[in-house]
């Protein structure tokens, strides 16, 4: 029991950099340990990207594949969140791009202009509320939305990325954000819901 417990503080205290370097080395405790230690880091990155827990699962487990093909490509300067962070978004990024080849996407045209205000946020919504709301985001939308706002990649970035022209990008967020305002209304925000029925 006592062997038990020092062991678990023992992997506990170690570093990520010693991790990362037994995992070069091909130790599967260190990989076991390294992928424990960012699950739930990489399942909030690829559930922003993804409509369920299998699909971002498949995306956490794909990005940690290619982190220990690539983790002798892991330069020490940085943080290894950062470095799995791009990873993570580059596997979703791929992920959408192979969904979307199947997926027929709204018009430019059918975007209308908007400009209201955020909304006045009258309670605190909890992480389930809100991604409730962002999972009924049509993927284009969602994935524009997470990259602009969330990673803080340009619109031109966002149009390489996305094979798609930076107005695209635009408009995407642009409707993003007038669908996110309306499904808020809609669902919590009562004095919007009412002055709209008068």
């Amino acid at each position: 029991m006592l062997r038990m417990r020092r062991r678990d503080e023992d992997e506990r205290t170690i570093s990520d950099l010693e991790l990362i370097r037994r995992c070069s080395k091909g130790e599967p405790r260190a990989q076991e340990l390294l992928y424990k230690r960012y699950f739930s880091f990489a399942m909030s990155v690829c559930l922003r990207y993804t409509r369920d827990q299998y699909e971002a699962m498949e995306i956490v487990n794909d990005s940690y594949m290619k982190v220990l093909d690539n983790i002798d490509a892991f330069d020490n300067s940085g943080s290894f969140r950062s470095w799995y962070g791009r990873i993570l978004i580059n596997s979703a990024i791929d992920n959408y791009r192979r969904k979307s080849k199947h997926l027929s996407q709204l018009p430019i045209s059918d975007l209308e202009t908007t400009h209201e205000q955020e909304p006045e946020i009258s309670a605190v919504l909890s992480a389930n509320e809100i991604l409730s709301l962002f999972n009924l985001l049509p993927d284009n939308y969602r994935v524009t939305f997470n990259l602009y706002e969330i990673e803080g990649y340009s619109h031109e970035e966002i149009g390489q990325m996305l094979d798609i022209s930076t107005s695209t990008s635009r408009s995407n967020l642009s409707r993003a954000k007038k669908m996110l305002r309306d499904l808020y209304n809609m669902n919590f925000n009562p004095d919007k819901r009412s002055d709209e029925a008068v």
